[in-house]
């Protein structure tokens, strides 16, 4: 399933806590300057794909995911590791390496993922 940029910071409010009111969801993404209109388009957009539910309270909607955040992750790297590295995660390290210096620790934790990765494997 394919979600925007517009509509994951939508998710993302939905997935910090659920459900929500319309009303919830524009007070949630005030700092990001969209009109109201534009967030109930986002919603709408969203349960037409299939990636929020709505129940009706009253004259309210309230809004919940239907996707985890986690699966909607795994998709969403896996397909850009597909698009832009042919599905490899050393040439995204490397590419990251090369055009943007990794700190110290950002280091260290690639270290000890890639010590805890070997250690499952034996």
């Amino acid at each position: 399933m394919q979600i925007s940029e517009a509509e994951s910071r939508v998710m993302q409010v939905l997935w910090e806590a659920a459900p929500r009111s319309a009303e919830e969801v524009i007070a949630a993404l005030s700092d990001a300057g969209w009109a109201e209109g534009t967030i109930k388009t986002l919603l709408n957009r969203l349960l037409t794909k299939g990636a929020v539910s709505a129940s009706k309270d009253g004259r309210r909607f309230f809004y919940s995911p239907l996707i985890a955040r986690d699966a909607w992750v795994l998709e969403e790297s896996r397909s850009l590791l597909d698009r832009l590295f042919d599905g490899k995660v050393a040439p995204l390290v490397a590419h990251f390496s090369q055009h943007r210096k990794l700190s110290a620790d950002d280091v260290a934790q690639l270290r000890q993922l890639l010590e805890e990765l070997d250690d499952d494997q034996h």
